[in-house]
């Protein structure tokens, strides 16, 4: 198999890799080794997306040309194909992220118990003027999402792979408040880890 040659994105990308060419760390690439053998012999292509999922949370959360190649590479198959997953599934940035992305659900549950006031708080505490923006100093993206499932204890916002239920203005400002001075916040419900670490 040929070796693509990746370029280098994302100041905290090219800061930890210097100039080598993209690629996994060593506990990225030993994750990413043991999701492609939970499928039979020449069917590596469906660890497509834990793939993407881990080359996100590698590479500054967020998915570049280069990110994707890297994982068309890994798992033998042309970039196109990885291309097209990445693209239809919203659980991808195609976009550099804030450090923090706030993810505040705006569907039926979390709208009728308050939802707006969340997005708000978020646009107020960041200075962000609307989703899918970045703050001036590159600490959060507030992305306005469909429903993370968490509908009973609405509403609610996922940063980065937390949960934080049953939001309220005060509660919201205080979470964000806590990321920005880089303290610990209390009452996240994490996603849990799948098989493998992953």
């Amino acid at each position: 198999m040929a070796k693509t040659v990746v370029k280098m994105v994302g100041a905290e990308t090219a800061k930890r890799a210097g100039s080598k060419p993209l690629s996994f760390s060593k506990a990225t690439a030993t994750k990413v080794k043991n999701i492609i053998a939970r499928y039979p012999e020449g069917k590596q292509q469906s660890a497509v997306i834990p793939a993407l999922k881990l080359a996100q949370d590698e590479f500054d959360g967020w998915l570049s040309v280069d990110a994707m190649k890297l994982v068309a590479e890994t798992l033998d198959m042309p970039y196109i194909r990885v291309y097209e997953v990445a693209t239809f599934y919203t659980m991808f940035n195609l976009d550099p992220v804030g450090k923090y992305h706030v993810q505040v659900c705006t569907n039926c549950a979390c709208m009728i118990s308050g939802s707006g006031a969340i997005v708000d708080v978020v646009k107020a505490e960041t200075g962000i003027v609307s989703s899918g923006d970045m703050s001036d100093d590159e600490m959060f993206t507030l992305t306005e999402v469909e429903c993370l499932g968490a509908c009973v204890d609405a509403p609610m916002m996922q940063v980065n792979n937390h949960y934080y239920t049953k939001l309220t203005e005060k509660s919201t400002k205080e979470i964000i408040q806590k990321l920005r001075g880089g303290q610990d916040v209390e009452n996240a419900t994490p996603t849990p880890a799948l098989k493998d670490g992953y």
